[in-house]
């Protein structure tokens, strides 16, 4: 068994407006030193299976067709060997 851990964030070129947001009140709060603020998704997900590349490209196309929409957003995840009883990270 494997927990996926996902990472979804907007592509660089594609305007982020709740960042701008959480920026602008960040430095309303003083905090002039923080900059760029890009929010994004995290998800886990377990996902039975013996065989890493399987997984992996299980997880990739969950990523492309449902996770993530590809035409704005970027992904990436890493993978977690877990015994299938152990709590989710």
């Amino acid at each position: 068994m494997f927990l996926a851990k996902i990472y979804v964030t907007l592509k660089p070129t594609v305007n982020d407006p709740p960042g701008q947001t959480v920026l602008a009140g960040l430095r309303r709060m003083g905090y002039d030193s923080a900059s760029d603020v890009r929010m994004g998704k995290y998800l886990q997900l377990r996902i039975e299976g013996t065989k890493r590349a399987k997984v992996e490209a299980q997880v990739h196309e969950m990523c492309q067709k449902l996770l993530s929409n590809p035409v704005i957003e970027d992904y990436r995840f890493e993978l977690e060997t877990v015994a299938k009883d152990s709590p989710s990270s």
